[in-house]
């Protein structure tokens, strides 16, 4: 039975391996939940934020946040730190190379070391770059991003931002999306058309002071849930990942398995064989 216990060893770790494998799954698919349920938390503050823009007049205002005419592009490439992710990454550095050709002379900002990387393969230049996520934090690091993006925008030194990130649509979806970041005049789109059911408010400060500074914390809240949804978006892809290394792994414990069975019958009849020469052998002594 030499053979089959060989074999017998070899099932019973890829049973092991499946069991592993499973189980790194479920905790993905766990934290996906976790993290998607906890996302709904950024649409409720849009939606505060938005309703807040009716107590305001200040649609003939104009700040460098919300509406200017320079022409000069920033792309913002938000990319993944996590491991095993790399075709993720590689849909969101595609996406971005594909809007630089919409804007030749676009400037490049990446987040992410992975991403940087990647455009250094390819012979791009970033202006600034983010690579240390998991060190300063995904929130500290949004709002390095934020300042610097406000900085440049406020020095005139680019007028529009789009920030290419993956976007999770469910556990199975994640697609690089595109999102125009700066200037941000569409937060005011609802106040047009509702600011005429307010007819008193009083401006403790400088109308385009305030302006400046929702902008801006707009701003910082929509980067950072731009890094949230990197994250989750990490998650999924680890699960796809793990769900078909998980398929692999079954495939080969079935071939195995079949394996098994041959080599136990083998070792039986050849077992056979040796106890029908032996007696035969005996009979003729």
């Amino acid at each position: 039975m030499g053979k089959a216990n060989k074999v017998k060893r070899e099932m019973i770790e890829v049973r092991d391996l499946v069991d592993l494998v499973q189980v790194l799954k479920d905790i993905a698919d766990m934290k996906f939940r976790d993290l998607f349920a906890r996302r709904g938390g950024f649409q409720r503050f849009g939606e505060s934020f938005a309703e807040f823009f009716r107590l305001l007049e200040y649609t003939e205002i104009s700040h460098p946040l919300v509406a200017n005419s320079n022409p000069n592009v920033c792309i913002v490439a938000i990319t993944s730190e996590e491991g095993f992710i790399g075709d993720l990454n590689s849909k969101v550095i595609t996406r971005a190379l594909e809007e630089r050709d919409k804007h030749p002379n676009a400037q490049f900002v990446t987040v992410g070391r992975k991403g940087v990387m990647k455009l250094t393969m390819l012979g791009i230049h970033n202006e600034i770059t983010f690579e240390e996520i998991a060190e300063k934090g995904m929130y500290e690091t949004s709002v390095l991003l934020k300042d610097y993006l406000v900085d440049q925008v406020m020095k005139d030194k680019f007028g529009k931002v789009l920030v290419i990130y993956p976007w999770p649509k469910d556990l199975q979806t994640v697609k690089a999306r595109v999102v125009k970041l700066l200037p941000c005049e569409f937060i005011f789109q609802k106040q047009k058309q509702r600011v005429e059911q307010f007819t008193k408010v009083i401006e403790e400060s400088d109308p385009l002071d305030i302006i400046g500074y929702l902008a801006n914390l707009w701003t910082s809240s929509k980067i950072y849930e731009m890094m949230f949804d990197t994250s989750i978006a990490a998650v999924s892809a680890q699960s796809q990942q793990l769900d078909t290394s998980l398929t692999n792994v079954k495939k080969e414990g079935q071939a195995i398995k079949m394996k098994y069975r041959k080599a136990r019958k083998s070792d039986i009849d050849k077992s056979l064989r040796e106890v029908f020469s032996s007696r035969l052998m005996a009979g003729r002594k």
